[in-house]
């Protein structure tokens, strides 16, 4: 959200209370709490009234610093949290003398000057970033004087702008379509439902790096909003509406230590069973289908020579109009169980379609309506609208009694042997509804696919066992990297929704996320066989891979046969790398580094990588460029080593700055 009018003034109606000095400084061995009014106190009369700040720092472990910015402290506070995980045992070094407060954790410092206010970080005593002036500020988009402050919902926001040094870039804030690197760019963490080509993203994560080898989480669920170099073209600024915000500044110092830190605190990506890296073959979404179809595209693929290795039944396995009541279609599968375990014979896995919302015509809306379980309006009716299925309600996942219900009906499936779920949706939820527990519905719009998700998984496990639970999950917020695996959502099906999903999944992998998958082939229309070709080498050549579409099927053989050759060849390829990837999924699963990486992750000394977005690491050692033209023409760049191509045996020296072509 831009607030200013230019460097000096704000727009109109605007005003900004920013912190002038450090009036007083309190605590214990564990906290730094500073009284930080908004005036200059030159005499007692100035005590008087006014607008202060309190100022909290704190430090939740080593390479860590946590500011709260508080304008009022006497709010009520409403869930949800992210569930964050701090080391206890962890204690600062706090400082004060005549000049300044210093909080300290390992080689990460704060300064905060308190005779003219200002704030800096400091690696070993190297700035990286800091805010002074009015960067740091309360700011209020209604303000008439004291003498008539009321009800400031929704006109006061707390911002903190901090700098950016030259040639300093930003990545991560979640799946984001866009450039990888994000300076220039206003981005607000909601959760939508837009495709993959919009400033829409499925999974917005209020968390940012850059490669200066720190990073900066916003500990809020509820829509952030940041002005990446943009507002002030040397500073990211980040705003939150109300009276408080809280941050936290994540030391590297590089950028992979960063994300091992930013995951301590937030939760490592969970380890995938092996299975679940091999090739899954979908009956894409509207298409016709039943026992028939589905066993002609198994024996097909076995047929061919073609390693699948799981099968997936999208939405219509349910009757339309009653999704989601996860029965099986009797009209289509009389037999789902038989149908199951004559797939599970072929050496199969089976996965099925989900969602968290329920319509009207489901036999479950009636039942989790007397229950109690779905999210109501303020005046108790049912919370109900038309999109996506006529009369459709939403699962409320703050009750405990409707979480235990949920499972329980997927847990009938997994007993007649489905192995996991695809958790669709879970982006389009409301805010003029109530919650069973209270919940703040603004902070729950984001924070609602945790809970969804983390309901299915520990579902998974305890069903399953660890290492066993895999979802393929569309949305997400802070902490659902711990639910693996994630989709890049509704593509379309040419050259440049291959690139843009691309460069979904690496911001996502920027920002905690450690596995990620696509939909080969593209989803919406259907692709020329060229580019089907090309997706299913980038397709296979990613942790997940899954053919899966919208109106037409995504088997090899129905674009032509050299499709099924291409198939074929990277399925045996990724077989191949298999001891290669599962000890980088496990490294992945321990330290939070994503298997699918950026080159600037990997090499961030190399001002090359800096902007590369069309080629990526898959694990530590193998590069991987897919071709995003008709032309077959590869264009990828070789940082300083000597580098093999796996498939061909051509040996390349790297380094020298010069981006290589090549005819594939």
């Amino acid at each position: 959200m831009k607030f200013g009018n230019g460097c000096w003034l704000q727009k109109e109606g605007m005003e900004c209370f920013a912190p002038k000095e450090a009036h007083y400084v309190n605590g214990t061995d564990r906290e730094a709490v500073i009284c930080a009014p908004t005036i200059p106190i030159e005499k007692r009369g100035d005590t008087l009234g006014g607008v202060n700040l309190t100022v909290r720092v704190t430090a939740p472990a080593t390479e860590v610093l946590r500011v709260q910015v508080s304008h009022y402290l006497g709010l009520q506070e409403r869930g949800p949290a992210f569930e964050l995980t701090f080391d206890e045992n962890f204690c600062p070094k706090i400082r004060e003398d005549q000049d300044e407060v210093i909080v300290e954790s390992g080689s990460l410092s704060l300064h905060i000057n308190k005779t003219a206010w200002s704030m800096t970080y400091c690696r070993e005593g190297k700035v990286l970033t800091g805010s002074s002036d009015r960067d740091l500020a309360y700011m209020r988009t209604d303000w008439r004087g004291l003498a008539y402050d009321g009800d400031s919902r929704g006109k006061a926001y707390m911002r903190q702008q901090l700098s950016l040094g030259v040639s300093e870039h930003v990545y991560g804030l979640g799946e984001r379509f866009g450039a990888l690197v994000k300076n220039g760019q206003s981005v607000d963490i909601w959760n939508e439902d837009g495709g993959t080509s919009t400033e829409q993203s499925y999974k917005n994560i209020p968390f940012y790096m850059t490669d200066k080898g720190y990073g900066v989480f916003v500990n809020h669920p509820e829509k952030v909003s940041f002005e990446v170099a943009t507002e002030q073209v040397a500073k990211v600024e980040f705003s939150v509406p109300g009276e408080t915000l809280d941050y936290f500044l994540i030391n590297g110092p590089t950028m992979k230590e960063v994300l091992q830190r930013y995951t301590d605190l937030t939760g490592k990506p969970a380890l995938p069973a092996p299975w679940t890296f091999g090739l899954w073959l979908s009956t894409s979404f509207t298409t016709n289908y039943d026992e028939k179809t589905v066993m002609s595209f198994i024996d097909g693929m076995q047929e061919r020579g073609i390693g699948l290795r799981v099968f997936h039944f999208d939405c219509f396995w349910m009757k339309e109009f009653h999704w989601s009541d996860f029965l099986w279609d009797q009209r289509v599968f009389p037999d789902p169980e038989g149908m199951l375990r004559r797939i599970k014979e072929k050496g199969l896995n089976i996965c099925v379609w989900i969602n968290p919302y329920i319509g009207q015509e489901s036999v479950l809306f009636r039942e989790g309506k007397e229950k109690d379980y779905l999210l109501k309006r303020p005046n108790g009716d049912v919370w109900q609208w038309d999109m996506w299925q006529p009369g459709m309600a939403i699962v409320d996942f703050t009750n405990p009694g409707a979480c235990r219900w949920f499972q329980e009906k997927l847990e009938a499936l997994l007993d007649m042997g489905v192995d996991c779920f695809k958790t669709d949706f879970g982006e389009r939820i409301p805010t003029d509804c109530v919650y069973a527990d209270g919940s703040d519905p603004e902070k729950m719009h984001n924070y609602y696919t945790y809970l969804y998700n983390r309901t299915v998984f520990e579902l998974l496990e305890r069903k399953r066992g660890k290492g066993q639970a895999v979802l393929f999950a569309r949305s997400a917020t802070v902490g659902g990297q711990k639910f693996p695996v994630h989709w890049g959502g509704d593509c379309f099906s040419d050259y440049v929704s291959m690139e843009q999903s691309l460069r979904g999944g690496l911001s996502l992998t920027m920002s905690g996320f450690g596995y990620w998958s696509h939909d080969i082939g593209g989803f919406e229309n259907t692709s020329t066989a060229d580019v089907y070709k090309r997706w299913a080498a980038f397709g296979l050549m990613s942790s997940h891979s899954r053919l899966h579409g919208s109106t037409s099927y995504r088997v090899p053989w129905v674009y032509d046969e050299e499709a099924v050759e291409v198939v074929r060849t990277f399925t045996e390829v990724k077989a191949r790398l298999m001891p290669y990837l599962y000890r980088n999924a496990v490294e992945t699963s321990r330290t939070g580094v994503p298997m699918m990486r950026s080159m600037v992750l990997e090499y961030t000394g190399d001002p090359n990588c800096a902007y590369l977005d069309k080629q990526y690491l898959f694990g530590d050692s193998l590069l991987v460029a897919p071709i995003f033209n008709e032309e077959s023409r590869a264009v990828y760049y070789l940082p300083e080593g000597t580098w093999t191509h796996y498939l061909t045996g051509e040996v390349k020296r790297g380094g020298d700055g010069i981006r290589n072509t090549a005819l594939i």
